[in-house]
């Protein structure tokens, strides 16, 4: 039983909620660091009574709170064996701005970019930008004390932080802050936990001798990102220990302090105004590290607003992610590294002359050999791909990984070059090819060896590596810890960095603050072994886990599970744009992310004894809210394909546990629906008589607010003979093989009736074969076994027949695009099947060529003035894009298209008709694209390619979507 009675009693007293099941545990086991330990519980607090509770609850059992936000931190500052305590889904208020002091008030929980976006109607903004500012949260960047790309003009968190509300390990409320020396005085002498605070950190800093110690082994105060230990050199530099004019303000220390001192509850930060307008990014291309990192100082001279280095090893991986690939269209050649340096000016003419003084001084040094400069949005693809840098690594095939432990070193800038140098030759002893990006202008780099940590002689690697590059940092007098912090990874190398006896000065201030060792133990101080707890058991014997599905690509289903490294990218609310990951964005829970799956999976998977490893209900809930949108595909860094992750799931869980009836209503709907086509007026008349319907939806577990599909008169495959074009066939530009989908067949058939109309009309000859249903429906449902034979039947079908000059194209994104995704995992002819993927087209991507070859023209359309708003299917925007939807919308002349900046819809085919998933679904729809079909006037025409898009719109909004082809049919003259 152990403390399970006393969480049960800790569950009832909190507002807030509390777990403690194995899921739970498991999905808050790791963070984005290499480390993992299984908490206790976990606990989402929703006010001060909740954390108060808590506090009290670890002190009487002896056990920990982990404080934690969006849970991206690199160190393992999230991992631990007590209480996870997550603020980001309640403590998530941004309480007042003040214009004039140019300040603003919030909760820990609220994300970066988040809060810069309520600023800027303001003319305000909060400087430091992690790579992770769509997700990351202002108290995980204050406990970090983070700094990201902009550190170079705004400084740091620390330097931002005004004021800290915060709840101290005995319960009591405490608000720190600027104080005069009178008030230090003061405080010192009351009776109070927080007046022996400030008496202790006095009577530890008095003494010059000390004073004169941390001067000597602290960091150089010129590298301002440095987070080694507590930040007790900031305080020497406050009125109480000098003859300064700074206040004291004890929030200089809680930066940077991981957690571990008190629990933010509030936070009060100084801001910025917005940076001038116009920018300029000088992409300078270097061919070697060497001259790269010889340019720096160079570059710094001509007050840069960001100085960002890439190296080969990043820009490799961009080449295999779909969503960066065409962020790196401004790479010219091969270079080993690229500087990207940012200048900026309110008005364009006087940027313009920035930059090019820039690049004159750069091609004076002969360092470089390419500067191509960037504007506007290509100045946010090249970010976007700098960012996505530690995620990008996750890609790396195999169990060989990019191992964080020293990639948070920085040194002085005058020393950057030296000191990469000697680690460079360091990594050449050990055999490494290290990865070099991120902040060069700062003089930080994030070097990371290449490791396997599933094999012990790597473990050792592990801590042989990070001891002599602490060594290293330490002779340059640099900093272990940039901007990471020290957490698990480098807290143990605190005593070499700053000295035995300020260590010591460390140990007794997390004494004074937390005497119990309540907030976040083994960080910082009396540190947790940095080569122990890691996510992998080494010299494991790896499990082997039989698949339907191939996963070779990744070597097997639990390596494309570990792929994902805790980024958290998933994570990003609806106003960050994108996808990824719809079910999160409604619920705002951990358990519904794409990393929740894949670590809950990846756990599972290894630490289950079971035969079938998959027969965890705990698996089964996690998966429960994936709407297998692909997403995860294409805009996870590390490409994890949770949909098809999925899919395998539920046939192995499937395989012990049955079927259910829903399930197979669903899947079979094809064969449903053919039989229904045969009465169509019956069906109809069931479908939508009020007393049938509900009936219906009663009895197979649908929603009741949802309407039914109606089924077509008639099947296209039983009309298509009869169907003719409007116009004289002149001579046969190309033929084509149209892909008659099971939903188009049976229930968009006008939608598939227009599509032939108008590739006729346009001189296409179409060929419709008999073929079997795309498999889609089961793919959703886990009946692989089902699917894997429609998809070697429909290879075998158009074996030989699909190349270059006979494509097979589509309407329905959900069944077209089973051919290039699915298909290519299932079929048994893989060499057939990748030949029929290459030439295999979504209707719009395959028009969108045709215009481009010249083959069809805005001459042959209407010059009517029209507007309309397009949502795109989610995977054609995971497998494809929605450009090719809008060149196609907007080829008549005078049509004017909008793409709505909507993710998922929120349908997912029969997710959306499910009644325990109706709630979410309307939630994920009424993100961003129900509001916008709403707000667009009656004349506006909504379109929609998907069928349960359209479906989503009509039951959402009242409105009909078209589908893009029937509004360039019905534009022919």
């Amino acid at each position: 039983m152990g403390l399970t009675p006393h969480l049960q009693a800790l569950r009832e007293n909190l507002l807030g909620e509390l777990f403690y099941d194995d899921l739970i545990k498991a999905i808050y086991a790791t963070d984005a660091s290499v480390y993992r330990m299984l908490p206790l519980a976990v606990a989402y607090p929703i006010n001060n009574a909740d954390i108060k509770e808590l506090i009290k609850f670890a002190k009487t059992h002896n056990t920990s709170l982990i404080p934690r936000t969006a849970g991206t931190s690199l160190a393992g500052q999230c991992v631990g064996k007590g209480i996870v305590v997550d603020v980001s889904k309640h403590f998530t208020n941004i309480l007042n701005i003040d214009e004039k002091a140019q300040t603003v008030t919030l909760q820990p929980g609220v994300v970066r970019d988040q809060l810069n976006n309520y600023l800027k109607p303001f003319g305000l903004f909060f400087g430091p930008n992690t790579s992770t500012s769509n997700r990351c949260m202002i108290g995980g960047m204050v406990g970090n004390n983070s700094s990201g790309t902009t550190s170079i003009q705004y400084g740091v968190t620390r330097d931002k932080v005004l004021e800290l509300h915060a709840v101290l390990s005995d319960g009591s409320e405490v608000v720190f802050g600027e104080i005069s020396s009178d008030d230090f005085k003061k405080k010192t002498s009351e009776p109070s936990l927080e007046g022996h605070i400030y008496k202790t950190i006095y009577n530890e800093l008095e003494s010059e001798t000390v004073q004169n110690n941390i001067k000597e082994n602290f960091p150089k105060p010129e590298i301002h990102r440095r987070n080694t230990g507590y930040a007790i050199d900031e305080l020497l530099k406050t009125n109480i220990f000098s003859d300064s004019k700074e206040n004291f303000n004890m929030c200089k220390l809680l930066s940077g302090s991981e957690g571990t001192l008190a629990f933010t509850t509030q936070i009060t930060l100084k801001l910025d105004v917005l940076p001038p307008q116009e920018s300029i990014m000088v992409a300078a291309h270097f061919n070697s590290i060497e001259n790269c990192l010889n340019a720096v100082e160079l570059v710094m001279q001509h007050n840069l607003y960001t100085c960002e280095m890439m190296d080969k090893t990043i820009l490799d991986c961009t080449k295999h992610n779909k969503t960066q690939r065409e962020n790196r269209q401004f790479i010219e050649g091969d270079p080993k590294a690229i500087l990207m340096c940012e200048v900026k000016a309110s008005r364009l003419d006087e940027v313009k002359i920035l930059a090019d003084i820039l690049v004159s001084s750069i091609k004076k040094s002969g360092l470089s050999y390419a500067y191509p400069k960037l504007l506007g949005k290509d100045i946010e693809k090249a970010n976007n791909l700098r960012s996505a840098g530690l995620g990008l690594l996750g890609n790396i095939i195999g169990d060989k990984k990019s191992a964080a432990c020293i990639e948070d070193t920085a040194v002085a800038l005058p020393d950057l070059s030296d000191y990469i140098s000697e680690f460079t030759q360091l990594m050449k002893d050990y055999k490494q090819d290290a990865i070099y990006y991120a902040h060069a202008g700062a003089g930080e780099l994030h070097l990371r060896p290449i490791l396997n940590l599933k094999k012990k002689e790597d473990v050792v690697l592990f801590r042989k590596i990070t001891t002599d590059v602490a060594h290293l940092v330490k002779k340059y007098k640099g900093s272990m810890s940039g901007e990471h912090g020290d957490g698990i990874v480098r807290a143990e190398f605190i005593p070499l960095m700053i000295g035995n006896e300020n260590y010591e000065i460390l140990k007794r201030t997390k004494t004074a603050f937390d005497a119990h060792n309540i907030f976040n133990p083994g960080k910082i101080v009396d540190a947790f072994p940095m080569d122990e707890s890691l996510r992998y058991v080494s010299n494991r014997e790896e499990p082997k886990i039989q698949t339907l599905l191939d996963f070779s690509k990744s070597q097997g289903i639990l390596r494309e599970a570990e792929k994902c490294n805790g980024s958290g990218d998933c994570r990003k609310l609806p106003e960050f744009g994108g996808t990824m990951c719809p079910s999160y964005r409604a619920t705002r829970n951990e358990k519904d992310t794409t990393r929740a799956r894949a670590n809950a999976l990846r756990e599972f998977l290894t630490n289950s004894e079971k035969e079938n490893k998959f027969n965890h209900k705990e698996l089964k809930d996690v998966f429960n809210l994936c709407l297998s949108c692909k997403a995860c595909a294409s805009e996870c860094p590390s490409s994890v394909d949770v949909a098809s992750l999925k899919a395998e799931f539920l046939y192995q869980y499937q395989k012990e546990n049955g079927v259910s009836l829903r399930t197979k209503l669903f899947a079979y709907n094809n064969t449903l629906n053919d039989f229904g086509s045969r009465i169509p007026k019956l069906t109809n008349f069931v479908f939508s008589n009020g007393f049938t319907a509900s009936l219906l939806k009663k009895s197979f577990g649908i929603a009741k607010e949802r309407s039914l599909p109606l089924i077509s008169n008639k099947s296209l495959n039983n009309q298509f003979q009869k169907i003719e074009s409007k116009v004289v066939k002149e001579k046969i530009i190309k033929t084509v093989y149209f892909f008659n989908d099971e939903f188009t067949n049976h229930l968009d058939t006008k939608i598939g009736i227009d599509t032939i109309q108008l590739l006729k009309a346009l001189n296409y000859e179409v060929k419709l074969i008999n073929h079997a249903e795309s498999g889609r429906s089961f793919l959703s449902k886990g009946l692989l076994k089902q699917a894997k034979n429609f998809a070697n039947v429909n290879v075998g079908i158009f074996k030989g027949k699909i190349s270059e000059n006979t494509p097979l194209i589509g309407v329905e994104p959900s069944a077209i695009f089973t051919f290039k995704d699915e298909y290519l995992k299932l079929a048994d002819d893989k060499t057939s099947a990748e030949a029929i993927a290459k030439h295999t087209f979504l209707i719009e991507e395959f028009i969108q060529k045709e215009i481009a070859l010249g083959n069809i023209s805005s001459n042959q359309f209407t010059l009517e003035e029209k507007t309309i708003k397009f949502h795109g299917h989610c995977h054609q925007k995971a497998m494809s894009n929605q450009l090719s939807s809008f060149s196609v919308l907007s080829l008549p002349k005078n049509y004017k298209v909008t793409i709505i900046p909507s993710g998922c819809c929120g349908m997912a085919g029969s997710f959306g008709y499910e009644k325990e998933h109706y709630k979410v679904s309307m939630q994920v729809g009424e993100q961003t694209l129900f509001p916008a079909v709403r707000k667009a006037p009656e004349t506006t025409i909504i379109s929609a390619n998907g069928t349960s898009c359209r479906h989503q719109i009509k039951d959402g909004t009242q409105r009909e979507a078209k589908h893009p082809i029937t509004i360039l049919k019905e534009a022919l003259v």
